[in-house]
């Protein structure tokens, strides 16, 4: 709309600027062919009344005088030539090397010769002004030419264009009043259709795959019947995306399931078998008369109950893994509940150190010791034996947040493996279950915390844990 605006006042104000210019050209025309048609009247007049024969010799004294008479009462000068182009006799004052120099050039006689009927103008531009002349011949009463009467003319436009300034300033006027109003109309206009559109913008950029909550179709009223199209098939999207994620939902859960009991038969298989071999040889070699039959039955009753802790460790594992910590409110010192954690370790090499003896959080007790638990026996485990060992846990407070942090001197986490250390029953150690990191994981992530590793291969690992302080702590 402003553009057409734009567009529309540049092609007027040229239309108007090239009408001024043939209105111009028009009015210069018709004055100059006015003037010479009252001079050739006054010319002819004087021809009809002389006393002189009316020939090429004599003009220069029929218009000895007249010449002046006519140039005032028609408020205009005017030059007579021969038919040979020497002036003869002109209305303003003149010497001999004047008139030498204002002869009429040969192509101007060839142009006059060719049209003996018609008038010849010539235009040239002099100094930056527009000028004419005009040529025609001056005929006896036999129509006979005998002279040639030149008109010079200026061409004086400084009326009109100051006509043609003071219209284009107040076109120029209005069309700013007009491209204002353009303006203002274009942005409320734009903002009316565009509404429609960004509320279906702001719907899709709401659209989540995993939040069918958020997924909201979208009612509109009084819009247009390409928008009711937009927004009809944005609620079939949801509608679509719905049930994907209901069935994507309902997929991963069976998966997970299924994982979940291919990991726990897996695990249980392997105490299982030792037993079951355990079994089988006590059954071949039992002899009620051995007397060494009371070891052998220890020995035997040792392995069982072993395997069998193996597997109750096992149910305990996944039963924790499967838990979700709920949020007690329990206001805690997190140093002091750190420190009591790392007094379960009798390893000397372990270090633990805080900026402040108080840091309030509010959370569970045991989740925050399994925590701590769980990422200082992951540090150790990570430890070679041909290395000498250290881990530094260190509690300090940050702003709002409290940082929980877990070093170690360790192999590291290798490129290939960042990606997945946090996914339930992924571990790079020959024994375990890898569910310890996944539920550190949820812990922290129920009580609104983050966690994240640094880590160099050969070097050692960082694990760093952030919770939210409790409100109004000192």
């Amino acid at each position: 709309m402003i553009l057409l605006v734009v567009v529309a006042f540049v092609l007027i104000a040229g239309v108007t600027v090239l009408q001024f210019k043939q209105q111009s050209n028009e009015y210069h025309n018709e004055r100059l062919e006015r003037k010479e048609d009252q001079v050739i009247a006054s010319i002819n007049y004087t021809l009809e009344t002389t006393t002189w024969p009316v020939t090429t010799e004599n003009l220069q004294y029929i218009f000895r005088e007249e010449i002046y008479k006519i140039a005032d009462v028609q408020n205009v000068s005017f030059n007579i030539y021969d038919l040979e182009g020497d002036l003869i006799k002109s209305s303003r004052p003149y010497s001999e090397e004047d008139s030498t120099i204002l002869k009429i050039s040969d192509t101007i006689l060839d142009k006059i010769a060719m049209n003996p009927r018609k008038r010849y103008v010539e235009r040239h531009i002099a100094a930056g002004d527009r000028f004419r002349a005009s040529y025609s011949y001056i005929t006896d009463m036999r129509f006979k030419p005998i002279g040639i009467l030149n008109i010079p003319y200026f061409e004086d436009d400084s009326f009109n264009n100051k006509e043609l300034r003071s219209f284009l300033f107040r076109l120029g006027g209005v069309y700013i009043f007009i491209l204002i109003a353009a303006i203002f109309l274009a942005y409320f206009i734009s903002k009316y259709i565009t509404r429609s559109l960004k509320t279906v913008s702001d719907k899709l950029q709401e659209t989540r795959f995993s939040s069918r909550a958020a997924n909201k179709r979208i009612m509109l009223r009084h819009a247009s019947e390409e928008i009711y199209n937009l927004v009809n098939s944005y609620n079939s999207m949801v509608d679509v995306l719905e049930e994907s994620a209901v069935k994507l939902a309902r997929s991963e859960r069976e998966q997970a399931w299924r994982e979940m009991a291919r990991q726990v038969a897996h695990e249980i298989k392997n105490p299982l078998t030792p037993m079951r071999l355990s079994v089988q040889s006590f059954q071949r070699k039992f002899d009620p008369s051995d007397p060494d039959m009371e070891k052998k039955l220890n020995e035997f009753s040792r392995t069982l109950i072993q395997q069998i802790d193996t597997m109750s460790s096992i149910a305990s594992a996944f039963s924790n893994f499967a838990s979700m910590p709920v949020q007690q409110n329990e206001t805690l010192n997190v140093v002091e509940i750190v420190r009591l954690a790392l007094d379960i370790f009798t390893e000397d090499y372990i270090v633990f150190t805080a900026h402040r003896e108080e840091v309030i959080v509010k959370m569970d007790r045991t989740q925050l010791v399994r925590v701590i638990t769980n990422l200082v026996k992951n540090a150790i485990q990570a430890i070679p034996e041909d290395r000498e060992p250290k881990v530094v846990v260190s509690v300090c407070s940050e702003g709002q947040t409290v940082k929980i942090t877990v070093a170690d001197n360790g192999i590291g986490i290798a490129e290939e493996n960042r990606d997945k250390i946090f996914e339930p029953k992924f571990t790079t150690k020959t024994s375990g279950m890898g569910l310890g990191l996944g539920m550190v994981k949820n812990i922290v992530e129920n009580y609104k915390g983050s966690i994240n590793f640094t880590s160099k291969p050969g070097r050692g690992t960082v694990f760093t844990i952030i919770f939210p302080k409790a409100q109004h702590n000192k």
